[in-house]
């Protein structure tokens, strides 16, 4: 049975986290078999991981060119695997396949999640009788679990994910082989090679998009998500619906309904943001060669929060991903909202960490499509390509119950009319704008931003749409503003630029 990546995307992509890849410089079974009980408890709902004989690795990084193992001793290996595994309870078998990286023969082992998880695994395998124990990884490292940990996967036995769950209402037939055939290709699947001598049936068991006996062997949610033309007759509003408002009072407003394959109509709803909606100024800077450019919103970053919203919203709630995009604004809403595990102060800080995750089967697919980032690093690559863009900082709205969770992405300043200076600037870093403004006008500005909020000096430097040293004009604006007791600082310590601003 053939892995569904090859060991070049594994090893050279990123398209799977480091911390679900384990490198075995030779065979040594006990170790093996204790990381392959790890990543089968899946404690952290990953995906399982994978493991590379005959490899090793240093900061993170394979150690290239790879060792490799002898080509004769693979046959050896993958029977003594076998022999190992069956000393698992309950017997766990991952899927193997011998592979060749930078000349070298590795043998890839991949273990998904165990659908009969916990696993427990003898603690010296070669020991007859020998203490079980369970295993669970941590960051990069397989560790013994302690009691909590145990309790743990004893409730999550029971706590299968929705997307790899069977769907009982579907058939075989469900999945389409073109579409299987054609997200294999976009991702350059091992699976390629055999592909013209497997119906749909042995492709969905290599993918593992499908499962149960050989009586009823059934599409799980993932595969009828990914890999059925309207998965909105399973999970009814499945879909995206765009509105275009742009102007305040409806005219020339536009309805888009995006359907189909998930990542299908993320992909078609993106195409139409790019197209539609996203627009450029540029601003000549004098004395510089090259023009500074600005976006009205980074596509980077709705690419990241829609994509975020596919992964995250329960299919189980029929209600659509809706994107409203106004004069002034874009807001992504999808439901529910996040875990609660997450703060509302780690929400306000995009500090969005969580261990548990609603559809781990549909994140590894659109990974595999680079649609969405590692794990825990999809909103701070958002953040990073706001800021690059010098546009203001997103909300992240939700309510109590956590029943649903909004991004609102507010317009780059230089298209509605709040424009930058080039004021005392010699550095030539500035932001240029179409019109020069004086010091009332940035002041009146300033008033605007603190008017109902707190801001520190900073973010009110970068939010007026200034980057660089602090402007002359912009401190003596504030300290001018201080002096006419129109703000103050929350602090006392009027030079610390990281220090709150409010209006009085």
């Amino acid at each position: 049975m053939a892995i569904p990546i090859t060991i070049e995307k594994l090893l050279t992509e990123n398209i799977v986290e480091w911390a679900r890849i384990e490198f075995k410089e030779g065979w040594n079974p006990e170790t093996t078999l204790k990381t392959i009980s790890a990543f089968a408890n899946d404690i952290d709902n990953w995906g399982g991981g994978y493991i590379v004989i005959g490899a090793e690795e240093k900061d993170g990084k394979v150690v290239r060119p790879v060792k490799g193992i002898e080509p004769d001793s693979v046959d050896m290996i993958q029977k003594e695997l076998l022999r190992y595994c069956k000393y698992l309870k309950p017997v766990y078998i991952p899927q193997t396949e011998p592979v060749y990286f930078d000349g070298k023969m590795l043998l890839l082992v991949w273990c998904p999640g165990g659908y009969e998880r916990p696993y427990a695994c003898p603690k010296s395998p070669n020991l007859r009788n020998s203490e079980k124990i369970y295993y669970i990884r941590k960051l990069s490292s397989t560790i013994e679990a302690t009691d909590i940990d145990v309790k743990e996967l004893m409730s999550l036995s029971h706590n299968i994910p929705f997307d790899d769950r069977i769907n009982s209402k579907a058939e075989m037939k469900d999945l389409k082989y073109p579409i299987i055939k054609n997200y294999l290709q976009n991702v350059g699947s091992s699976l390629l090679d055999d592909i013209d001598n497997m119906d749909t049936e042995k492709l969905a068991r290599n993918m593992r998009i499908a499962d149960g006996p050989q009586e009823y062997y059934k599409p799980l949610n993932v595969g009828i998500l990914f890999f059925n033309d309207h998965p909105e007759m399973f999970f009814p509003y499945s879909q995206i619906e765009v509105v275009n408002i742009p102007d305040p009072t409806g005219q020339g407003m536009e309805e888009r309904i995006f359907t189909g394959p998930i990542d299908e109509q993320l992909q078609n709803a993106l195409n139409y943001i790019k197209n539609n909606v996203i627009a450029e100024k540029i601003f000549k800077v004098p004395g510089q060669a090259e023009a500074i450019r600005v976006k009205n919103y980074s596509y980077e970053a709705i690419e990241e929060f829609l994509s975020n919203a596919i992964y995250h919203k329960s299919y189980q709630i029929h209600e659509p991903i809706t994107v409203r995009i106004e004069g002034d604004k874009i807001e992504i809403t999808s439901i529910p909202g996040p875990d609660r595990s997450i703060s509302d102060d780690d929400i306000s800080k995009y500090q969005m960490r969580t261990r548990r995750y609603r559809n781990r089967r549909i994140g590894d697919f659109l990974k595999e499509l680079h649609l969405v980032e590692g794990r825990n690093t999809g909103i701070p690559t958002a953040i990073k390509a706001i800021k690059e863009n010098g546009s203001p900082l997103p909300l992240l709205l939700t309510d109590e119950e956590r029943s649903f969770f909004s991004v609102v992405i507010p317009i780059h300043d230089a298209f509605i009319g709040k424009e930058t200076i080039n004021d005392e600037d010699k550095s030539g870093e500035g932001v240029v704008t179409s019109k020069r403004r004086n010091k009332q006008q940035i002041k009146d500005c300033i008033l605007d931003l603190l008017d109902g909020d707190s801001i520190s000096a900073n973010e009110l430097y970068k939010r007026l749409g200034y980057s660089g040293n602090a402007s002359k004009t912009f401190r003596n604006c504030v300290e001018e503003l201080i002096s006419e007791g129109k703000i103050h600082y929350i602090s006392d310590n009027m030079q610390a630029a990281n220090n709150v601003l409010v209006k009085n």
